[in-house]
Formats: structure tokens, sequence, C-alpha cells
């Protein structure tokens, strides 16, 4: 006879793979149902767009078969429940599970375009993803989106004033200053009017429920870092670097400063964009004109993840330039986004496990 007991056993053989430990013993495990021959319950993700679901699916699947028969029913809903560890005594953005700081040392490595493209692959992985334009001073969201028409609409909600995000599509909303200006208006503030400005895209704006909000920050590291570190409990943050020495120089910078005292912002990893030039008539080419190794070297150094690295195409210029999502023929750059969106949501799995506040 199948019990609640006896189900538990069987997913007791099987593990998280990034977390080393099964599924019970990390309590990911919830409202088991038994109704016959039919078994259906619950698996907690640690990260909503977890690389590795189907993994864990199947291999629950097997060990129940293999305890109770070739015969059984077995349904598995796959959720996750995160927030309470990312907000843990702040009230900013409760609905908002994660949020990742995209960031740089210098500007021209492409960090936006990484944004852009990491937002998109997450959203396709079934995630709820927002992204927020940070870049006050240099708006790109709403161009490489093909967004720039567009504007954010408004709700009043007890005699205050909220802003909407554009929506891109079903899984993803955006924010950027530049729905609100002329292209060709350059926005001459002072770091307190820019400060003033993103705290208010942080607090008086209606995200709703996002498994993760991507923030496209300003290079360097000013103002606006200091003011997300100081204003959000921040998941985590991305480098963006591209591989020469010059660029590495000033990522590292960018590294360090998630690690200085009054910030402590836990870096999940970093990215090499531009990491080789594949020209469009040899796709089987690659010149390395900026260098090799570089991030990964960088990765090394910090120890902390090397996430993937990106191709310089002709393709994912136009297509960040036209405001339109990669065609299906550059396979190369979408596999390498996925490849880091999927490391990327493995690292934050880890990240949130290690939460002394974690529900899992």
């Amino acid at each position: 006879m199948i019990s609640q007991e006896s189900v538990l056993i069987a997913l007791s053989r099987v593990p998280e793979p990034d977390l080393k430990k099964d599924l019970v013993t990390l309590n990911m495990i919830k409202d088991i149902v038994i109704d016959g021959q039919k078994i259906s319950f619950t698996i907690v993700l640690t990260t909503p767009a977890c690389p590795l679901k189907e993994l864990i699916h199947n291999n629950c699947v097997k060990e129940l078969k293999a305890d109770f028969g070739e015969d059984i029913d077995v349904q598995i809903d796959m959720t996750s429940n995160v927030s309470s560890t990312r907000n843990n005594g702040i009230n900013i953005l409760p609905n908002v599970k994660n949020i990742v700081c995209i960031s740089s040392g210098k500007g021209g490595v492409g960090k936006s375009t990484v944004s852009v493209q990491l937002a998109l692959a997450l959203s396709k992985m079934g995630a709820k993803v927002g992204i927020l334009d940070a870049d006050i001073h240099g708006p790109s969201i709403p161009i490489m989106l093909g967004l720039k028409n567009k504007k954010p609409l408004t709700r009043e909600i007890k005699e205050k004033i909220y802003i909407l995000p554009v929506e891109y599509n079903d899984n993803l909303k955006v924010l950027s200053i530049g729905f609100l200006i002329d292209e060709r208006q350059a926005i001459v503030w002072r770091g307190p009017m820019v400060t003033s400005a993103l705290k208010q895209f942080i607090n008086d704006v209606l995200w709703g429920d996002l498994d993760y909000l991507i923030l496209d920050m300003p290079p360097g590291t000013g103002d606006v870092q200091l003011t997300i570190a100081q204003t959000l409990k921040v998941t985590c943050a991305v480098i963006v670097s591209t591989p020469q020495k010059v660029a590495i120089a000033d990522a590292r910078k960018a590294l360090s400063m998630y690690r200085v005292q009054g910030v402590e912002i836990p870096v999940a990893g970093v990215i090499e964009n531009m990491a080789y030039f594949v020209p469009e008539d040899m796709p089987e080419k690659k010149y390395y004109i900026f260098g090799t190794g570089g991030a990964k070297n960088l990765a090394t150094e910090y120890e902390v993840a090397f996430l993937g690295e990106v191709p310089l195409t002709e393709n994912l210029r136009e297509s960040a330039d036209n405001g339109q999502e990669l065609s299906a023929d550059n396979q190369v750059v979408l596999d390498s986004f996925s490849t880091i969106a999927q490391n990327l949501a493995r690292e934050i799995s880890v990240l949130n496990s290690k939460q002394p506040s974690s529900s899992l």
C-alpha cells in the first residue's frame, strides 16, 4: 500500500543536483496526495527558472516507479517560494523573488545587451521577469527591445500615483527613464537627482509578482550602485566584461565594489562579452580580436563562477539596434545566452539555499 511515508522514502533518494542533498532533507517536497495508484505532490524549487527541473522531475518518477511499479500515475507540480528569503526584514518590492544587478567597470562592454538577452532567456525558461534600466544617463533598453515609442501607464491607489511597467510579453516587464523623455534629450542631472529618480522607479512602480528583476546598472562604482545597495536587498550581482586587459582592470574594480563593507552583495559570476568574432559567412571561424580568457581568469582570481561567454556577431548587433529578438539562424548566440541564464539560475539557487531564513 502506498503511503506518504513510503513516498518520502523513495523521494529521499533523489538529489538536488546543485545542493548535493536529497529533496526530502531540503524540505522541497510538499502537499503529497495519494489516490489509489495516483501520486501527486509539489516540488518547491530554490530558484524559479531552475535549469534542472526536467532532470529532477524524471528522477522522482524513476524512484517512485522503482518502489511502486510502472503502473502508477505520478503528477508533479514545480513551483518556487524564495521571496521571503530575499526580503527578510525589508518591505520594498516584497513580491520580487530575486533582484540581480548586471554591472560593468566601464562602458562599451555590452552590459545592456547582456541584460536584455539575459532577461529574454529567463522569460523563455518560464520565469516572470522585470528589467529596470538603472542607467539614468544612458538608457538603451527601450531601443534594444523595440519599445522606444511606448509610454508607461499610471494607476492611483489611496491617493498616490504609481507607474505601471511596459509589458514586452506575458513574462517580461520593462521600465526605463527612456520611456519618459525624448531620445535626443540629454539628462544633465547631479548625483542626488539621479538617485531620487531611481528611488522613485523602485518605490513607486507596480511590478507585481516577479521571479527575477534585472537591474541594468550604469558603468562604474558610483552613486547608483550605493543607492541600490542601501535601498534594496539584492540577491546578487553579475559582472560583464570584454576579454582585453583594460576592460578587465575596470571589471576588477566593479567586482571589488560589491565586497566593500556597506555594500556586501554576493557576486554570482562573470560574463565575457565579445569573447570572439564570428563572421556571418564563416560561422565555423572564431577570431579572438580582444584577446582570450580575461573574464574567465577574473572569475578564477575572485573565486566566483564563470557564467559563460558571448560571441560578437553582426546579427546580435543588428537585433539590438533594430529592437528585435535574435533570429533563429543565430543559434550560437542564442545557445550562449541560454547557457548563461541556466548557470545564473543555478548560482542563485545555491545562494538562496544558504540564506538562514530560507524556508527550504
